[in-house]
């Protein structure tokens, strides 16, 4: 379980997603969900088509609070799945990442992301764009001397300057 996506945030790619957008696509993925086939992959690769032959994981729920995506996720008893049970099983934190298609203009600098976009899939990355999006065993216990271990320094400052970014509107 954790973070997925963040709306009307800019992430480390410089990009916003407007609620909005995020609202509709986590609507949309609902269909999905709802069939079974919310598959996401072991890293992030450069296709909008999610390949059986590499899937890891299947999102179980998927839902936005105030300005953030939540989501929860089953590891696959496939190849990819089994790596990632692996480095779960090694206490490696992962991270996660949306994976669409569609546009972006630039405004005030920053690439927002367009009415046309198409959210394809939720990947498993080391590295997440958004801020804090790890996910978490369900089972454990998050405290917030934890956090301080699993989060980098570049995480901290990424989120105080979000918070600037935010102070500022």
């Amino acid at each position: 379980k954790g973070v997925l996506q963040k709306a009307d945030t800019l992430n480390q790619n410089g990009r916003i997603y407007p609620r909005p957008i995020l609202e509709r696509e986590v609507r949309n993925y609902q269909k999905l969900i709802n069939e079974n086939r919310a598959l996401g992959e072991c890293d992030h690769p450069d296709t909008s088509v999610v390949e059986l032959k590499n899937a890891s994981h299947v999102m179980r729920s998927v839902y936005i609070e105030e300005d953030t995506v939540f989501g929860e996720l089953e590891l696959l008893n496939t190849p990819s799945g089994k790596i990632l049970q692996s480095l779960v099983e090694s206490g490696i934190t992962l991270g996660i990442s949306s994976r669409g298609v569609g546009s972006t203009k630039e405004v005030n600098g920053n690439d927002v992301v367009q009415d046309d976009f198409c959210l394809v899939a939720f990947d498993a990355v080391s590295e997440p764009s958004t801020c804090n999006a790890y996910l978490f065993k369900e089972s454990r216990n998050i405290l917030e001397s934890d956090l301080r271990k699993q989060f980098k320094k570049s995480d901290r400052v990424n989120r105080l300057y979000n918070d600037i970014l935010d102070w500022r509107k």
